[in-house]
């Protein structure tokens, strides 16, 4: 009798710390499905049409938090992308562990997104991010990176540290560094499909063009019922061994890409109003764009007739991109209104090439879950290598967020 009191006392002190494990964790199981009816004509080519979500919006993951004590909290977060157009299961995307606390701030370890994404600007000031009517890639008015340091809607930074600080008198700071070694993580990319150039597109980084990063910082005021906000950042992908040995008909690449941004947003009651610029030099992975900003294209920073990336800059050349929204919420309903320009810039034997576009829509709320969406994108292309062509984009669809 007494082994087995003394048997039900050990399990009972083993089993306690798993109970206040248990009560310190929160597991969050989230996800969005989301299909769209999309039509894109461009000039000269026949009508392509899709029902589904290459833009990449649909997804499905877990968040888990555990408080440590004394404020502070573990984090684990995976998240899968799939298209519901298709029967393939997903694609990975945002994959990390992190360690926060209220006081100053959060640290991630992991496959996570660039702060030119979600923190300041990008996809923050875009309210048709993830549709086809989204202002990255397609439509010309945001970069949209394969390297994962632009706004693309499934672009995603490899072997990264992300830290995000605590808003601090309205001011806040994000940054990433990505330490690793990218040749080792895309060991065979290439820029164009008749190419053996090894470019690393896909991913920051390179073998010796490690150590890429990214710094944003934004302010945020209310005044008298005004919403206001700027912000500003920077980001640099250091060229690559395999990268400087050039390509033929591409200039030798062995220069640092840099991209500058700077935008500021307005609010007051039912109206908003957003813009952003930014300055691109010596492009590497901002001559390409992911697969769902092109719409069908490759990620590849050569032109191709099977897609169209309109914000990506010529490799190895400058550019700039302009972006202006405005949004009027009409009860459940939001009308939207948007565009910009891009500059690519001629280098080598890519000549230059200007894009203006401009988005009309609207987005209405069925409940706090469940939207519809709809609207036109016209894009306009001056392009003197006489590959990109004008394209009119139609879409209507419907999301579920869970």
């Amino acid at each position: 009798m007494k082994k087995k009191l003394i048997s039900l006392a050990v399990a009972g002190a083993l089993a306690t710390p798993m109970v206040v494990f248990a009560q310190g964790t929160n597991v969050t199981l989230f996800g969005s499905v989301q299909a769209e009816y999309a039509t894109v004509n461009k000039d000269g080519q026949s009508s392509q049409a899709l029902i589904g979500d290459d833009t990449g919006r649909s997804r499905m993951g877990m968040h888990v938090t555990e408080n440590l004590g004394g404020g502070l909290k573990a984090k684990a977060h995976v998240e899968y992308g799939f298209s519901t157009g298709s029967g393939a299961l997903g694609i990975a995307r945002e994959r990390w562990v992190a360690l926060a606390n209220d006081s100053w701030g959060e640290v991630k370890f992991g496959r996570v997104q660039s702060p030119f994404k979600d923190f300041a600007g990008g996809m923050t000031i875009d309210p048709f991010a993830y549709t086809t009517l989204q202002a990255s890639g397609s439509g010309g008015t945001m970069t949209a990176s394969a390297n994962g340091l632009g706004s693309g809607a499934q672009s995603f930074v490899n072997s990264a540290v992300r830290y995000d600080s605590p808003k601090v008198e309205g001011f806040s700071f994000s940054g990433l560094l990505m330490p690793g070694d990218a040749n080792r993580l895309d060991p065979a990319n290439v820029i164009s499909p008749s190419s053996t150039f090894q470019g690393s597109q896909s991913n920051s980084g390179g073998e010796d063009g490690e150590w890429d990063f990214q710094v944003a910082g934004k302010y945020e005021a209310q005044v008298a019922g005004h919403n206001l906000g700027v912000f500003g950042g920077y980001s640099r992908d250091n060229v690559s061994t395999r990268q400087r040995t050039g390509n033929v008909g591409y200039p030798a690449v062995n220069k640092n890409e840099h991209v500058w941004r700077g935008g500021a947003m307005w609010s007051f009651q039912n109206f908003k109003l957003s813009g952003q610029y930014e300055r691109i030099t010596n492009a590497i992975g901002a001559a390409s764009c992911s697969n769902a900003a092109a719409l069908g294209n490759p990620a590849t920073g050569a032109p191709d007739t099977r897609g169209q990336c309109n914000s990506a800059m010529n490799l190895g050349g400058d550019g700039d991109i302009w972006f202006a929204g405005g949004q009027y919420d009409w009860g459940n309903t939001s009308i939207i209104a948007q565009g910009g320009m891009a500059r690519a810039d001629a280098t080598g034997l890519q000549a230059k090439r200007d894009v203006d576009s401009f988005t009309v829509g609207m987005i209405h709320n069925l409940s706090r879950r469940s939207s519809l969406f709809g609207g036109y994108q016209r894009a306009m292309v001056d392009d003197k290598n006489a590959i990109f062509k004008d394209s009119n984009t139609y879409s209507v669809g419907m999301r579920h967020n869970f």
